[in-house]
């Protein structure tokens, strides 16, 4: 059997700063999923090689019809975290999805205080340590529904939310329709959902 190895290119533009601020957030997510999708996909490849490899083949085209846009490394924000501590901050959230995480756990982590760490996170991320930690939630779930056949009481526990009717809350907050909906507009054939 002939095997798929996406191969992915971006093209490099200048884009002016104003843009890259307001694209910032919607690139983060979108790369943030398609991490999560990956790392699914990747370890689903010995179980379901086929559906696996279609859904990295439809990842692909998705990622090659956006296209990109490169930017230069960020220099640290003046008052915000160290490149280091957003490194310890942000493999600890995503390694602690599935538990409950405290600001001050973070805060120590990164041997800040509490209030200076929310400051300073803030200034690195542009919103709060919880909307961040909730937002890789609702990423993580994403993945996961894409990835998996997992009922969504299911996901929310494995996203360290406390049941469905709570993923639907901050999923349709932050993605703009419910989970349900998501998932089904999404998945192989419709009405069916993975």
């Amino acid at each position: 059997m002939d095997t798929f190895t996406p191969q992915l290119t971006f093209a490099t533009t200048r884009v002016p700063p104003e843009e890259m601020a307001r694209q910032g957030v919607c690139v983060r997510q979108f790369r943030s999923v398609m991490t999560e999708l990956c790392t699914a996909l990747r370890s689903a490849l010995d179980d379901e090689r086929v559906t696996a490899e279609d859904s990295l083949r439809r990842a692909a085209e998705i990622l090659e019809g956006l296209g990109g846009t490169e930017t230069a490394p960020k220099e640290p924000v003046r008052g915000g975290l160290s490149p280091w501590q957003i490194r310890k901050v942000t493999s600890h959230v995503d390694a602690n999805l599935d538990r409950p995480i405290k600001n001050e756990e973070l805060a120590s982590l990164v041997r800040l205080n509490a209030s200076h760490f929310g400051r300073a996170f803030r200034n690195s991320f542009g919103e709060p340590p919880h909307e961040y930690v909730i937002r890789r939630r609702v990423e993580r779930a994403q993945g996961l529904m894409l990835s998996t056949e997992a009922s969504l009481s299911d996901i929310a526990l494995d996203c360290g939310l406390a049941d469905q009717s709570h993923l639907t809350r901050l999923f349709r907050r932050i993605v703009g329709e419910s989970p349900r909906a998501w998932r089904r507009a999404r998945s192989n054939a419709p009405g069916e959902i993975q």
